[in-house]
C-alpha cells in the first residue's frame, strides 16, 4: 500500500505544481484509488502488481467507506453551517429598533434641503430616519443607491451580496475603491457609508441571498431595492417580497440601456412575474459581464432607485407602482410603459 500511497502523493505534487484547483486534484486521486482497485479484484492472488498495490480489495474497500463516511459528515457540517448562518441573518435583522425622536442640531443641518422641501419637510425626513430598506446587491446598481440612501438618511440600511471587490468593478460600483480589493462588497460598502453618513445603522449580510432566509429577512425591512442581474436572482427576490408583503423598487441595465419600476401587489401593482412570467430564451437577458455596460448608466438608474425609494418612503410625488421607466442613455431619451397585474399570476395572484 505503500507504493500506492506514493503514488498519490507524487500526484498531488504534481497538481499542486501546476496551480489545479483542489477539485481537479481529489478527481485524479479518486481515478487512481479506481485503478487500484481494479487491480484487486482483476488480478488473481500473489500477482506482483496486486502485492505490491496491497495484496487484497479489503483494505481498500475499508478505505474507500471511511473516505466516503468523512465526505458525508463534511456535508453534513456544510448544511449546519448553512443553517447557522441562516439562523444569524435573522439574529442580525431582528435588531434593535431604529432610533426614533427629535433631531439634533447635526441632524437638522445635514437635511437641511431636504426639509425645506415642502414634499419632505420635518415629517418626510422623519420618516426616513425611521425607515428600514434592503438592498439586494452591492453592485452597480446598488453603489449609487446606498450612498443616496445614506446621504439621504434613511434609518437602517441593510445590503446583502456574497461577492467580493474586484478589479473590473471599479469601472462602475463607486461604493468600493481600490484598495478594497478582494473585500466583501458588504464590508466596503459598509465602509463608505458610514464615512457619508456615520449616523446610519448598516446591516451588511456577507451571503447569498437564498429562499430559505429571503422571506423573513424582507419582513423586517420596509422596502426592498434588487439591484442584482440574472433572472433566477430578481425571481427569488420577487417571491420572497409577495410573501412578506413588501414592495420591490427593481432596476435593470444592459449596455446603454435601464429600466426602474416598484413591484408592489400589496399596493395594487403587478409583481415581476405578473409582467415577466418566464425566463427569457437564452441570449436575451445576458449579464453587464457578457454585453458590458457603460459605466455611469449604473449611476444613473440606481440614483433613479434611490430617488423612488426616498418617495415611497416620504409619500412625495407619484412614485413608479404600475409604471416601468425606460431610460436609453446612448439616445438621452426616456419613455414610460404601463404595467398592469395578471389575473393567472402563479406568484402573486393577480386581483
Amino acid at each position: 500500500m505503500l507504493f500506492v500511497f506514493v503514488m498519490a502523493g507524487v500526484l498531488w505534487g504534481i497538481g499542486h505544481l501546476m496551480k489545479a484547483p483542489v477539485q481537479a486534484r481529489l478527481y485524479m486521486l479518486g481515478l487512481l484509488y479506481i485503478a487500484v482497485l481494479g487491480v484487486q479484484i482483476a488480478l488473481p492472488e500473489g500477482a506482483p502488481l496486486r502485492e505490491a498495490t496491497g495484496g487484497s480489495p479489503a483494505l481498500w474497500l475499508l478505505l474507500g467507506a471511511f473516505v466516503l463516511l468523512a465526505l458525508g459528515y463534511r456535508a453534513v457540517l456544510t448544511r449546519l453551517r448553512g443553517r447557522a448562518e441562516a439562523q444569524e441573518a435573522m439574529r442580525e435583522a431582528a435588531a434593535p429598533a431604529v432610533p426614533k425622536g427629535p433631531f439634533t442640531d447635526e441632524e437638522l443641518e445635514r437635511y437641511a434641503r431636504h426639509i425645506t422641501l415642502p414634499e419632505i419637510g420635518g415629517g418626510g425626513q422623519r420618516a426616513l430616519k425611521e425607515a428600514k430598506v434592503l438592498v439586494v446587491g452591492a453592485g452597480g446598481l446598488g453603489s449609487p443607491a446606498l450612498l443616496y440612501l445614506a446621504a439621504a438618511g434613511v434609518g437602517r440600511i441593510g445590503v446583502i451580496d456574497a461577492d467580493v471587490v474586484s478589479l473590473s468593478n471599479l469601472q462602475r460600483q463607486v461604493i468600493h475603491t481600490d484598495a478594497g480589493q478582494e473585500m466583501p462588497k458588504v464590508f466596503s460598502a459598509q465602509q463608505a457609508i458610514a464615512a457619508l453618513n456615520p449616523r446610519i445603522d448598516v446591516r451588511p449580510y456577507n451571503r447569498m441571498l437564498t429562499p430559505e432566509i429571503a422571506a423573513e429577512l424582507f419582513a423586517d425591512y420596509d422596502l426592498i431595492l434588487d439591484g442584482t442581474d440574472a433572472f433566477a436572482t430578481r425571481a427569488m427576490v420577487n417571491a420572497a417580497a409577495v410573501a412578506a408583503g413588501r414592495p420591490v423598487l427593481a432596476g435593470a441595465i444592459s449596455a446603454w440601456e435601464g429600466q426602474v419600476t416598484l413591484y408592489d401587489p400589496a399596493g395594487g401593482a403587478p409583481c415581476m412575474a405578473c409582467i415577466f412570467p418566464e425566463a427569457p430564451a437564452p441570449g436575451l437577458a445576458a449579464t453587464c459581464a457578457e454585453t458590458g455596460v457603460i459605466g455611469a448608466l449604473p449611476g444613473v438608474v440606481g440614483s433613479m432607485m434611490a430617488l423612488e425609494a426616498v418617495k415611497e418612503v416620504t409619500g412625495a410625488g407619484q412614485g413608479l407602482r404600475g409604471r416601468m421607466l425606460i431610460y436609453d442613455a446612448l439616445h438621452g431619451e426616456a419613455r414610460e410603459i404601463r404595467l398592469k397585474r395578471r389575473a393567472d399570476c402563479a406568484v402573486c395572484g393577480g386581483d
